[in-house]
């Protein structure tokens, strides 16, 4: 258990990171933000940001509990990322827990945004609603890593996935291959592929399998942008991505430079992006050292064929990267890897 919280203050934040979890893929560029109130050790409403423009999850949390016909005032607020202080989308959440009378609140992380006027807990702590932080931090961080990750460079947080076969094989040549991971492991990359902003491939990824890099097995209520990396033009104009109604952009300078696709794709208040394709594409993310997460997720299969992807544990830590833990997707196995320093 975390130094100075007892048991209920963990399981009340728990709540409201489970409830948080509502909003995911449908809020971003904000990030996921859930909020339970407390009186007399019982949650007593709950809130989450459900949609861009909809209300913040305090808002949500004191129309809650105004609806069942309980009252937030001298209510305890745990809210896993701070409240803001300024006018956006949705007036200031400050205002609203203290024009509901809540008496404490209780902040995951803190909110690194440097566009946002004002720090919500100084205003609250001033206004003589004690407020602490750091309770569930790392796991509030692991939520809006993204979003974390876009205040603090103002540039997308890069994950590669990439899956081999048994033999680390990224594709198998033979006529009749057909894809070689699970039901199971599918349904997972497409949470992934929802939970980011931008999808990059190659062009012969293009070629080979005329993907749609669409989100299309779990909710969700957006796409991301598509990005294939094109510099001789060799995309065709019946290709999957060129001919549905969602965006997709080629990059067909002759040198395409990565950190100033990244600068770029920052301004454009894309958080997170997610590149995939073949070795060649995922070859150079590494050499660069522009990854951030890279999940490498491993079958039983055999290829006939073998396409080796040159992928080691020498290579990902010679491109900053660290093991932190192993997942199951399905039939397969992931390991996942962090940068070791920041960009």
């Amino acid at each position: 258990m975390e130094e100075g919280w007892g048991d209920d203050d963990r399981r009340f934040m728990e709540h409201a990171l489970l409830v948080a979890e509502r909003g995911r893929g449908r809020v971003s560029p904000n990030p996921l933000v859930g909020c339970v109130l407390v009186k007399d050790g019982e949650i007593i409403a709950e809130g989450w940001h459900d949609h861009l423009g909809g209300l913040h999850a305090e808002q949500m949390a004191i129309h809650d509990a105004e609806a069942k016909g309980r009252s937030a005032n001298g209510a305890t607020a745990y809210v896993t990322l701070e409240p803001c202080n300024h006018f956006g989308r949705t007036p200031p959440c400050t205002e609203a827990l203290m024009w509901a009378g809540v008496r404490n609140v209780i902040i995951a992380h803190e909110d690194p945004n440097p566009t946002v006027r004002g720090k919500g807990g100084d205003v609250l702590l001033a206004n003589g609603i004690p407020t602490k932080f750091g309770l569930m931090k790392s796991e509030a961080h692991e939520q809006m890593k993204g979003f974390l990750h876009w205040c603090e460079h103002r540039r997308p947080m890069v994950t590669v996935k990439m899956a081999v076969d048994r033999n680390g094989s990224v594709d198998d040549l033979a006529s009749n291959a057909a894809r070689f991971t699970s039901e199971g492991c599918l349904k997972k990359v497409h949470e992934l592929r929802r939970d980011c902003d931008a999808v990059l491939v190659g062009v012969n990824t293009v070629l080979r399998d005329d993907p749609a890099l669409t989100v299309r097995r779990v909710p969700h209520t957006r796409q991301p942008l598509r990005l294939v990396l094109d510099p001789n033009g060799r995309t065709p104009s019946n290709a999957a991505l060129l001919n549905d109604e969602h965006p997709t952009r080629l990059l067909q300078s002759d040198f395409i430079s990565i950190d100033r696709l990244l600068n770029e794709l920052g301004d454009q208040e894309v958080q997170r992006l997610l590149v995939g394709g073949g070795p060649i594409t995922v070859q150079r993310w590494l050499d660069v050292r522009a990854v951030d997460e890279f999940l490498l997720v491993m079958s039983d299969v055999e290829h006939a064929e073998p396409v080796p992807s040159g992928i080691t544990e020498d290579r990902l830590e010679s491109a900053g990267l660290r093991f932190v833990e192993s997942l199951v997707w399905g039939e397969e196995s992931v390991r996942r890897y962090l940068r070791v320093t920041a960009p």
